[in-house]
C-alpha cells in the first residue's frame, strides 16, 4: 500500500529530476515554443517541495493536491495548469484514504490524464505531454517499471509527429523532428514514480 510519505517521496523525486534535466527541456522547447519549459517546471517543483516541507498532508490525495495547487500557482504558460490539474484531479480522486493500492492510483491517475485532456483539448496523437502519460497508464496495471518505459517511448515518438495542440502547432510541419518537452518532462514525472517505488 502507498502512504503520503511515498507521494511525498514521488514528488521529490521529481523535483530533483526536473532540476538536473531542466536544461534540457528547454533546449527541447527552444525550436517549438517559448524555450522556458525547464525553467517553468524547476520553479513549480520547486514550490511544491518548499510547501511539503512547510505543510504534511497526511494523505496521498492531499499531498497531490497540495502540489497541484502549487504548481498552477507558480508556473507560466500552459504547464502550470496542466501539470496542476493532472495532480489535482489525481489527488481528488484517491479521496481521504490514509493509503492506496497501486490499483486505486492507476485509476486515479487515469482520471488526473482525462482532465488534463478535457482541458487542453489534447489527445494521443497530438505531440504533447498526453502521448507519455496514456501509454504510463495503460502500463501502470503491470508494474511502475513498465509505466515509466511507456512514458519514456510515448515521449521519444512524438519526434515524427507533426503538432496538432499548444503552441507547437503554430509552427505546422516545422514541428516535426522535435521530440514534445511537455511529453518529455511527462516522462520525468513517471520516472519519479518509479524511483519512488524503488523499480
Amino acid at each position: 500500500m502507498l502512504d503520503a510519505d511515498f507521494f511525498r517521496r514521488w514528488m521529490t523525486v521529481t523535483a530533483a529530476s526536473v532540476d538536473r534535466e531542466a536544461e534540457r527541456l528547454t533546449a527541447l522547447d527552444s525550436p517549438i515554443g517559448d524555450a522556458d519549459h525547464g525553467s517553468n517546471l524547476h520553479r513549480g517543483f520547486t514550490a511544491v517541495t518548499a510547501a511539503l516541507e512547510k505543510e504534511a498532508p497526511g494523505t496521498p490525495g492531499g499531498v497531490l493536491t497540495l502540489a497541484g495547487r502549487q504548481l498552477i500557482s507558480t508556473v507560466g504558460g500552459a504547464s502550470g495548469p496542466l501539470y496542476g490539474t493532472l495532480l489535482r484531479r489525481t489527488g481528488k480522486a484517491l479521496g481521504d484514504a490514509a493509503e492506496v493500492s497501486a490499483e486505486q492510483l492507476a485509476e486515479a491517475l487515469r482520471a488526473g490524464v482525462d482532465a488534463v485532456m478535457t482541458l487542453g483539448g489534447a489527445a494521443p496523437g497530438d505531440k504533447t505531454m498526453i502521448d507519455a502519460l496514456v501509454p504510463a497508464v495503460d502500463a501502470l496495471g503491470d508494474s511502475f517499471a513498465a509505466a515509466r518505459t511507456a512514458a519514456e517511448e510515448g515521449a521519444v515518438a512524438t519526434t515524427p509527429l507533426q503538432a496538432r495542440k499548444g503552441r507547437a502547432s503554430y509552427l505546422g510541419e516545422r514541428s516535426i523532428g522535435h521530440q514534445d518537452p511537455g511529453a518529455t518532462s511527462a516522462a520525468l514525472l513517471v520516472a519519479g514514480l518509479a524511483e519512488a517505488a524503488g523499480e
